[in-house]
């Protein structure tokens, strides 16, 4: 593979830019986006907050940070080149290699040169009397740019409770989504962890083996299965390599765009024992496959209970303590939240030295000096891991001070929840764009097709803008209300809405509760879109403030 760039080395903004496009984030979708505008013949520049490109593999380095998605699915396919020449190491890579990856396109492209690192955009406020963004940094520098795209991403806005005493805690405090890039080392270590979603599922087994003692705080326990990692099959690889415009075009057809085996038989038409048999079977094959045992398993109760009730006696199996084991069975349903997938993490609680703290009833009394205090019994510890999770969706936006308009702000604007025309922009915001916003399928998806989609409508959005000599676009009222009614809807005929997940917000004290991604999968979605466009952008107000 080759060297990572010396991301120190590229130039700083000028005190006043003049761009075509700017765009917040170098990311997977904020380089993908730059790579788009270039071909149109426009000059972009990109403001990145960290000092390497990666987005949310830059900044997620917490032990066993890995993706969900197989890696030969997960990865850009904009360019058979990169395609054919990139060799993945393993059925789902880890966030070293998938940040390996991520610079190696940034340097194939050389993409590098138009991204201003250790840059974080403070605001970025719509000048109607010149139709232009002015977008500001923490560094004092200005950006005048016609264009603005939010490449913020989906998880990158860390979620830190306002736990009682926090500051007090005299020993060191981690949080999985801002890991220090020189690692940790807890040998000898009492590590305190607090959550168990996707994040602590993933750590846990791999600071259990490092560390003296763990303790586990679980507020909600979550659904897990089998990942079952393994090494990358040559042969496997060489076949998807030769294949991958039809298996692409294959996955495109999907609501999840990744291809997982589906079947489309009802679990309520199967028997108890072929329901068992299929849900056994897609335990040992391990991965996102489980939740596509059954066509109906996130719409009809009693075959998700089958499910369910599959996994939870899998846990039983496995955890010697009976307890233990009780206290580590959801009683929700699955898949309400994003499933997460496991290397040995229900095994780590039959380590001696590992203990489960179930806080569902009080949650964290304080974080003390000395640790934890939770149902009334403080638990010392020397480091404290927060797995809380990320304020999803928005949070990254609702950081920036982001005007349309008359001054209003996008917070205002969004103070009940979200609101988008597909999840592409928000009335009142002229020539603003947002990739894989709320509204769109977004983490209901791979996120790396979802991004190209998103990219490559705004891109052609914006070369149709030029061609027609249109100033400005954005959504009319009617259709970014029809639109959220829609998501709305479609959302509730499913069993998603049974749980609190990030999917709501309600991790996020405070944030309101409402259903963010679009669960109509995405041939329904990007259909949508295309039609929109042909259509010379229904739904969009162009050259002219909203109806």
């Amino acid at each position: 593979m080759p060297e990572v760039a010396d991301d120190t080395k590229t130039a700083t903004v000028r005190p006043t830019q003049e761009v075509d496009v700017v765009i917040v984030g170098a990311g997977v979708a904020g380089l993908y986006m730059l790579y788009k505008v270039r071909e149109l013949g426009l000059v972009a520049c990109v403001l990145e907050a960290g000092d390497g490109v990666g987005g949310t593999w830059y900044w997620n380095r917490y032990p066993g940070a890995r993706c969900d998605v197989e890696s030969l699915q997960y990865s850009y396919q904009f360019s058979d080149e990169l395609q054919q020449e990139w060799e993945w190491s393993e059925r789902y890579a880890g966030q070293a290699e998938i940040l390996r990856y991520v610079n190696h396109v940034a340097d194939r492209f050389d993409l590098r040169r138009d991204v201003h690192f250790s840059t974080r955009v403070e605001s970025a406020i719509f000048d109607e009397t010149s139709s232009r963004w002015l977008v500001a940094t923490d560094r004092g520098d200005r950006v005048v740019s016609r264009f603005c795209v939010m490449a913020t991403g989906c998880l990158s806005s860390s979620n830190l409770p306002p736990f009682r005493g926090r500051d007090d805690f005299e020993g060191e405090s981690y949080h999985t989504g801002r890991w220090p890039h020189e690692g940790v080392d807890f040998t000898g270590k009492h590590v305190g962890v607090i959550g168990t979603g996707s994040s602590a599922v993933q750590s846990i087994p791999i600071i259990a083996g490092q560390a003296a003692e763990v303790t586990v705080f679980q507020r909600t326990p979550n659904f897990s299965v089998p990942a079952r990692n393994r090494p990358m099959d040559p042969e496997v690889q060489a076949e998807v390599k030769a294949s991958y415009t039809e298996l692409r075009r294959r996955a495109a057809e999907t609501a999840p765009i990744i291809l997982l085996d589906r079947n489309d038989a009802s679990a309520l038409d199967a028997t108890p024992a072929q329901r068992e048999a299929e849900f056994e079977k897609r335990w040992q094959h391990g991965g996102f496959a489980f939740l596509g045992a059954y066509i109906d398993l996130s719409l009809e109760p009693e075959a998700n209970d089958a499910a369910a009730g599959f996994v939870r006696r899998k846990i039983r199996e496995i955890v010697d303590d009976p307890e233990t084991a009780e206290v580590l069975c959801p009683d929700s349903t699955i898949g309400c939240k994003r499933l997460c997938l496991d290397t040995h993490y229900y095994e780590t609680f039959n380590k001696e030295h590992v203990r489960l703290v179930d806080i569902r009833r009080s949650g964290i009394d304080e974080i003390t000096p000395r640790g934890v205090r939770a149902n009334g019994t403080e638990d010392p510890v020397d480091c404290i891991v927060y797995a809380t999770g990320f304020d999803a969706m928005t949070g990254a936006l609702m950081a920036i001070d982001i005007r349309g308009r008359g001054g209003a702000a996008l917070r205002d604007s969004w103070s009940a929840g979200p609101r988008t025309y597909l999840g592409l922009g928000t009335v009142g915001f002229p020539n603003l764009f947002t990739i894989t916003g709320p509204g769109s399928p977004s983490v209901l998806a791979n996120m790396i097709p979802a991004i190209e989609q998103h990219v490559n409508w705004v891109a052609d959005c914006i070369r149709w803008l030029e061609e027609e000599g249109v100033p400005t676009i954005e959504p009319k009222i009617e259709a970014q209300d029809d639109w959220v009614e829609h998501v709305n809807e479609v959302a509730s005929a499913t069993l998603l809405l049974n749980c609190n997940s990030w999917y709501l917000g309600a991790n996020v004290p405070g944030k309101p509760r409402v259903f963010m991604p679009y669960v109509g999968g995405f041939p329904a979605y990007s259909k949508k879109c295309n039609e929109v466009a042909a259509n010379r952008y229904e739904g969009f107000a162009l050259g002219v403030a909203s109806a």
